[in-house]
């Protein structure tokens, strides 16, 4: 089991699953707090099925699988049912991110969480790094990427905690508006740092 747990975050667009990625380039267990969302409302787990009590059974596709597009308008319409989605959800993913935590073998986890400063999520782990870059390019990037509208990107990013707040916060920071050369470098830098951290743990 890994003691150590270092909590991944950036915003939208910033690199996180990149960073993410080297790091199990280099053997390190990753824990996805966004696949493990995805998971605990799977077809035949208890997550969809209190979801379909509660929304009614048109918010399932035809297969049975959660009609995400429906749920999502839902919850943006209505403040009270996402607090509901939330209040289900949060427990169920960070139950399942700490059991996957138990089990891991590498000498330390990293925990990619999106928003973990703004779920005080970073109360579950000993070190915090964030990836950051300009919200120019954080907008850039998302758009060039998702294909979506510069005021799409501008609602996700205005959601999440202020930069200099994430800034702050963080233990580590990775500034990811170079060459991926360089992101290689400090990422493995940190992973040998990381590795004398738990070990000292």
């Amino acid at each position: 089991m890994a003691d150590y747990i270092v909590g991944l975050t950036g915003g939208i667009g910033s690199g996180k699953t990149t960073v993410a990625n080297l790091f199990a380039e280099l053997g390190i267990t990753l824990v996805d707090a966004d696949v493990i969302a995805r998971d605990v409302v799977m077809k035949g787990s208890y997550g969809l099925a209190q979801i379909a009590q509660h929304f009614g059974d048109d918010i399932l596709l035809d297969d049975g699988n959660l009609d995400r597009a429906k749920l999502r308008e839902r919850i943006f319409q209505d403040d009270t049912e996402r607090v509901w989605l939330n209040g289900l959800l949060h427990p169920l993913i960070r139950e399942t991110m700490l059991k996957q935590c138990e089990q891991a073998q590498s000498n330390y986890v990293i925990m990619v969480v999106p928003l973990l400063f703004e779920n005080g999520l970073d109360s579950l782990v000993d070190r915090t790094l964030l990836v950051d870059i300009s919200p120019e390019l954080q907008q850039q990037r998302t758009m060039c990427r998702d294909s979506v509208t510069a005021q799409q990107v501008k609602n996700i990013i205005g959601s999440q905690a202020s930069r200099a707040e994430k800034l702050s916060k963080a233990d580590d920071v990775i500034d990811n508006q170079g060459k991926i050369s360089a992101l290689k470098c400090k990422v493995e830098a940190l992973h040998n740092f990381y590795l004398k951290l738990s070990s000292n743990s």
